[in-house]
């Protein structure tokens, strides 16, 4: 299985959303609390291509994005093969 990191902060719902469904798929993850971590946010923002919300989400070298991004993965059948490839290209809901 592929590195898994989670930006997250205290408090979020989508980010214990996010966490519950990595959970519940047995896929063990890092998470990177940038609460009050400007250096944290700032190199969050920077891989995330300017998105500032959290969580943001990376498996493999692959951006996932947020929380509805995951489980969007996950309502397409597509969740299982990213997490299974690690590396591969970003896999979208939409496609085929």
């Amino acid at each position: 299985m592929p590195r898994i990191e989670i930006y997250t902060t205290r408090y979020c719902p989508y980010c214990l959303s996010a966490k519950a469904l990595l959970t519940r798929k047995g896929a063990a993850f890092s998470e990177i609390d940038v609460t009050g971590d400007p250096a944290g946010r700032e190199k969050m923002v920077e891989r995330a291509n300017g998105r500032m919300t959290v969580p943001q989400i990376f498996i493999g070298t692959t951006h996932v994005g947020g929380s509805d991004e995951l489980h969007e993965l996950e309502r397409a059948g597509k969740l299982d093969a990213l997490l299974a490839a690690g590396d591969g290209e970003m896999l979208s809901a939409s496609e085929g």
